[in-house]
């Protein structure tokens, strides 16, 4: 594990309009690393993931992915978002490609692969989210939970160092959930750096090495999940947890 993180985020802000969604974010995370960020809606945690591949632009701070930073530098975006796969709520696939359509797209158009190298790879990444035999369907056919684990073999197709996964289970109906939570748990065990932003809190407390808590724009706390679960310092995190651990 190198001594440098491969993310790097320091005094991050960033507004809309009058609305100031990050304020200050500081976070260092480590190659093979496994983050967990939660916290309320409306917290900033969807719009700071967003932050990193530049979805959103942050107006001030300084964020730095794999050595590169984020500058209006076209190129380094480019190359930051070939290192980082994103999966969203919505699943974003095109109904008019087949599975294995959607997951070969991006590697033969950006990484100019071969269709014969891509259709392999795509059968083995379909294989890892465990369902190979729907590579032939479209989008359409699928349940909520496969189509969520075709879109994770999609951000994995393009071979990315970072996978950043943004609330991935809110859509679900919760039988799926465990299927995707599972798919991701796998991904978590191999190796993969990730940062995932989910209320799923016993996914984060079994697989995440560091958990921030979220609330208006700030980083309110972090530690281990033990940190976190068992000895939370703030009252804010406190009745957070709370409440959400009721259910």
């Amino acid at each position: 594990m190198s001594e440098e993180p491969i993310i790097y985020c320091r005094n991050v802000h960033k507004w809309f309009d009058d609305f100031h969604a990050l304020r200050g974010i500081d976070m260092d995370v480590f190659e093979g690393e496994v983050i967990v960020i939660f916290g309320p809606s409306g917290s900033g945690k969807s719009t700071f993931i967003r932050t990193i591949n530049r979805l959103e632009e942050h107006q001030e701070g300084q964020i730095v992915v794999d050595g590169i930073e984020l500058s209006h530098d076209v190129r380094n975006i480019e190359r930051i978002r070939m290192e980082t796969g994103m999966v969203f709520q919505q699943f974003n696939l095109f109904p008019h490609l087949s599975v294995l359509q959607n997951v070969t797209l991006a590697p033969i158009w950006v990484r100019k692969w071969p269709k014969e190298k891509a259709e392999k790879v795509a059968m083995e990444l379909l294989e890892l989210v465990g369902i190979p035999e729907q590579a032939l369907k479209f989008p359409g056919n699928l349940s909520g939970g496969q189509q969520q684990r075709v879109a994770i073999a999609r951000a994995l197709a393009m071979q990315p160092k970072i996978m950043l996964f943004d609330e991935p289970t809110s859509a679900l109906d919760p039988e799926m959930i465990k299927e995707v939570l599972d798919t991701m748990t796998d991904l978590a065990e191999s190796g993969m750096t990730m940062i995932v932003v989910t209320h799923e809190m016993g996914f984060a407390r079994a697989v995440a090495d560091r958990m921030y808590f979220f609330d208006e724009g700030k980083i309110v706390e972090s530690g281990t999940p033990e940190e976190i679960y068992n000895n939370p310092q703030e009252e804010r995190t406190k009745l957070f947890l709370s409440q959400i651990l009721q259910h």
